[in-house]
């Protein structure tokens, strides 16, 4: 199953956000990666640098590589409404990220190994395809056998209220996927109108 496998801090050094990391290296050191990192000045970036960049930093926060992530843009494109806004929906509804969402992991790759291992199941199928679109009303919940294993259960975080468009029960330990959210309700740091320009060269 593809997916990156790279040094993670060095990724967030890169575009200076924690997508993949700990916040508390950038703190320590907001430089470049690489030797010279400290002497290196940043430079401008031009017009399809930085469309190039908002891509990538949409590929890398939700673990999607590119023939994937090309895919998902041309499904947005052919959906009503504006395009990028589109391409964020669809990366949300993800199953990995609407796992993460829920609480049920800390982070979307410990999300997505939960799916890849089979412990998740939606509308009652186990089902080990991260990439799977979640539609609303779907219930998402742990395979039976997995319910009841405490290093996967202990793993929930409490769920941000934030995250209006799912929900997750824990005395009943099941999930739903509401809705597809709106764009102002994601809290990732994307300019999708840049990927947007991109993709239309």
């Amino acid at each position: 199953m593809a997916r990156y496998t790279g040094p993670k801090t060095k990724i967030s050094r890169i575009f200076g956000e924690p997508i993949l990391g700990n916040a508390k290296w950038l703190g320590k050191n907001s430089n470049p990666p690489g030797q010279h990192g400290a002497q290196r000045k940043r430079k401008q970036l031009g017009e399809y640098a930085l469309q190039l960049r908002e891509k990538q930093k949409a590929k890398y926060t939700y673990g999607v590589l590119e023939r994937q992530f090309r895919k998902t843009f041309e499904e947005a494109s052919r959906l009503k409404g504006v395009t990028g806004e589109n391409l964020i929906k669809l990366l949300e509804s993800r199953l990995d990220n609407t796992i993460f969402r829920m609480g049920l992991a800390a982070s979307r790759p410990e999300a997505r190994q939960l799916v890849a291992h089979k412990h998740i199941a939606v509308n009652g199928d186990v089902t080990n395809v991260p990439s799977y679109t979640c539609r609303p009303g779907d219930v998402i919940t742990y395979r039976p056998k997995s319910a009841h294993n405490s290093s996967i259960v202990s793993k929930q975080r409490p769920r941000n209220t934030k995250f209006s468009w799912v929900d997750w029960n824990d005395t009943t330990s099941t999930g739903t996927f509401i809705t597809m959210p709106e764009r102002e309700a994601v809290p990732e740091n994307i300019k999708e109108q840049l990927i947007v320009e991109l993709y239309s060269k």
